[in-house]
């Protein structure tokens, strides 16, 4: 998958502009706060239906203006794909080769990016939500059905917190258990995709992460908690444990087992490396997982996503930097830089230069 074209319309700091990528490395160069982060989150906006560094969309809006719009032509193995998204402050419109798409599971993955910038740190040294947002972003873009999975999970567990939070203690406990089934079975279908993810991921990290520090460590990831067995097993294990928690559960407030709860281990040379790693080895290991993910895409798409390094190569040492631009030298690149000549070493690229908002010559 190749993106072509992005156009920008009141996003972020642009007014307008269109950019146009080519197969390989395109390099976004310019002083920072200029807007080369606007415009590779408008990318992976276009792909997750989601930005990374905001919670409300109409943050998303040029300011004075009434709305925002992104727009992409990509080339897949399907042909042609144009996405549009319209950004206004209470909603937004989406858009799939000129036809609007209602649910946003629809719009999700048509293009797809894996994204890394130097913030990526918090998915090894902060909390299990940003690494239960890593999985959920990733698996979304190559599974409708994990994405409807997960819509449908958050909708049956708001119910159940809701009804955790009656004065009517009686009627809770009735209640409970309808709930129970409906969440558990949709749990089961959450838990048994991540596994599958998480043997995948494991195997291409550590490959990986062997390659960028030349075999000296080992990274290893899995899931926090296992669940054997198929997804009905599944299912009713985790009714057992959230009957086994009802009393907890009423007293707080809240279902406290389930996906929504799970976490990532991550291990480096056999010790847990969430929130103990130096900022190198969080780095390292948080940069192994993402190109660990374009090769998922590969695997699970038969195409390569759009690859987003925000600047990434500041924070990297020389060695590094030569063995990460090799190690993409067959996937499209986005790479944000201030100084596009010290990350060339000698690389062809498609370089644009950004200022204000603007692409200047």
């Amino acid at each position: 998958m190749v993106v072509k074209k992005l156009t920008l319309k009141n996003f972020r700091n642009y007014e307008e502009e269109t950019f146009s990528f080519e197969d390989g490395l395109n390099i976004l160069a310019g002083r920072n706060a200029q807007g080369k982060t606007n415009c590779v989150e408008a990318v992976f906006y276009l792909c997750t239906g989601a930005s990374l560094r905001i919670r409300h969309e109409k943050q998303l809006i040029r300011r004075g203006e009434e709305y925002a719009k992104i727009s992409a032509e990509a080339e897949t193995r399907f042909g042609r794909t144009l996405l549009e998204a319209v950004i206004f402050e209470n909603r937004r419109e989406l858009r799939l080769n000129g036809n609007k798409v209602t649910r946003s599971v629809d719009f999700v993955g048509n293009m797809r990016s894996v994204f890394f910038s130097p913030g990526e740190l918090r998915l090894i040294q902060d909390g299990p939500d940003e690494r239960r947002r890593f999985l959920n972003l990733s698996i979304s873009q190559t599974s409708k059905e994990y994405a409807q999975a997960l819509l449908r999970y958050n909708r049956i567990l708001d119910q159940r917190n809701n009804l955790l939070k009656d004065r009517d203690a009686q009627m809770i406990l009735e209640t409970l258990p309808v709930w129970d089934e409906q969440l558990a079975a949709v749990a089961a279908r959450i838990i048994k995709k991540r596994q599958e993810y998480l043997a995948e991921l494991s195997v291409l990290a550590a490959d990986a992460h062997a390659f960028l520090t030349d075999g000296g460590e080992q990274l290893s990831l899995s899931a926090e908690k296992v669940y054997h067995g198929e997804e009905g097993e599944i299912a009713k294990k985790l009714v057992r444990e959230l009957s086994a928690n009802y009393e907890r559960d009423i007293r707080l407030g809240f279902t406290s087992v389930g996906p929504h709860r799970d976490d990532i281990k991550i291990v480096l040379d056999g010790a847990d490396a969430r929130g103990f790693s130096s900022q190198g080895q969080a780095r390292t290991a948080a940069l192994s997982m993402k190109l660990a993910e374009v090769e998922i895409f590969k695997n699970r798409s038969g195409e390569a996503p759009v690859l987003i390094l925000d600047d990434v190569m500041s924070e990297l040492d020389l060695p590094r930097r030569k063995k990460l631009l090799a190690r993409i030298k067959d996937v499209q690149c986005i790479l944000t830089c201030t100084h596009a000549e010290r990350v060339l070493y000698g690389a062809e690229c498609n370089k644009i230069k950004i200022s204000g908002g603007k692409i200047v010559p």
